[in-house]
């Protein structure tokens, strides 16, 4: 199976412009691709891993990863997907963020002459002219085919700001100058930003010449993709700093039943002969699946020991339901308290269990929480200072999710 096959039968790829071309340039290893990321954290964060694994894939191929850190672009904010407009970064916390996620993104590719590069359009985008820029690109683009595009579209009801509308034109020069400076000439990026990539490879060809090769293809689902980096607590982020990797094992773990072999497929590197039989597992056996998606992600991130201590700790606590050592941990302070104890809702949204009380309020009323084995039955139940100091409380949120809780 040639490298595009298999990125096909994974679930991979959504859209192409020219797919003939396009497989035949990843299955030789000559596409010199980009991927986008935004540096809007310090950390990457499990949304990104279609686009992550991707690359790897890619580069395993012979073909070469450019990954593009929008230092330019987050000065101004992609509005899709946005109902409101994105904080504005200063470049020191940029540049902070872009070496984060270099770090993050070693684990899966390599760098290096001839390898993959990491570039901030920070360092083309800051120096444009504006009039210029108008001239050179601004005839290029139609107000009325851009205003078309559902990344705008979406924004228009609540107003959409004059400096969100150049996005597209400032995503479309990234590709632009990639092509003409570092020999790009392919881009990738999630199903939400097709309109963005077609500008560019338009922009290309009305520049250049329609004989000039510029591909764009899509990614199947990658704006499910950044939901799957979302939970009720908040990111599931790929800093052990941020998620642990027992939590990050254990996001795979409870996913649900519908998403795992898909995730499987598109996002381990298990031999696709393997995955086939696994699709036709049912019952007890998907939780296995769960497992070995758990297990081969940590390992991609966190490395096989991390991953294996990952595994170890969350089947002794799934058999014994003790193994507090292991069991992700909040510290709280006296300060947290209030007359020596402090409220099951409260102690939920510190332990980071839930997003709120109401949904707190929800989990208790429809008997999902425990507190050291004990169904909560009370909304307004108190946890005191005595039953939190040593050890503390172990607080069980659904079948899987275990917390401690304990005065520091």
């Amino acid at each position: 199976m040639t490298c595009y096959e298999e990125l096909k039968a994974r679930g991979l790829i959504a859209q192409v412009t020219n797919e003939e071309e396009i497989s035949k340039m990843v299955n030789e290893g000559k596409a010199v691709f980009y991927i986008g990321f935004d540096p809007t954290a310090d950390s990457l964060h499990v949304g990104h891993f279609m686009a992550l694994c991707l690359m790897k894939r890619l580069q395993m191929a012979g073909n070469r990863p450019i990954a593009v850190i929008g230092g330019g672009t987050g000065m101004v904010g992609d509005p899709s997907g946005r109902t409101d407009m994105r904080q504005m970064l200063t470049p020191e916390m940029i540049q902070h963020n872009c070496d984060c996620f270099k770090k993050q993104m070693e684990r899966f590719i390599e760098f290096g002459e001839g390898k993959a590069q990491m570039v901030n359009n920070a360092d083309w985008l800051m120096k444009l002219n504006y009039v210029e820029l108008l001239r050179e690109v601004g005839a290029c683009f139609s107000v009325n085919n851009m205003l078309r595009a559902e990344c705008y579209k979406q924004r228009m009801e609540k107003g959409l700001s004059f400096l969100e509308f150049n996005y597209m034109i400032m995503q479309s020069y990234d590709f632009y100058y990639l092509f003409q400076h570092y020999g790009c000439n392919m881009q990738f990026g999630g199903d939400d930003q097709w309109s963005n990539m077609l500008g560019g490879t338009e922009l290309i060809r009305r520049k250049l010449g329609k004989d000039a090769h510029a591909m764009t293809i899509t990614l199947l689902l990658n704006s499910e993709g950044k939901k799957m980096g979302k939970t009720q607590s908040g990111a599931v982020w790929l800093d052990p700093n941020k998620t642990s990797p027992y939590d990050f094992y254990q996001y795979w773990r409870n996913i649900g039943d519908a998403d795992v072999l898909k995730c499987i497929r598109m996002l381990t590197f298990l031999p696709l002969e393997q995955i086939d039989e696994m699709d036709k597992w049912e019952g007890a056996q998907l939780n296995t699946a769960k497992e070995i998606l758990a297990f081969e992600l940590t390992q991609l991130v966190h490395g096989t020991q991390e991953a294996q201590k990952a595994q170890d700790a969350a089947k002794a606590l799934f058999s014994t339901g003790g193994d507090r050592s292991s069991m992700p941990s909040t510290t709280l302070a006296a300060a947290d308290l209030t007359d020596g104890s402090i409220g099951i809702l409260e102690l939920m949204l510190k332990c980071g269990l839930v997003p709120s009380k109401k949904e707190a309020r929800r989990l208790i009323e429809q008997g999902g929480v425990e507190l050291n084995g004990v169904k909560v039955g009370d909304v307004n139940a108190e946890v005191t200072a005595e039953q939190l100091s040593g050890d503390g409380v172990t607080i069980k949120k659904g079948k899987k999710v275990f917390h401690r809780a304990a005065l520091g």
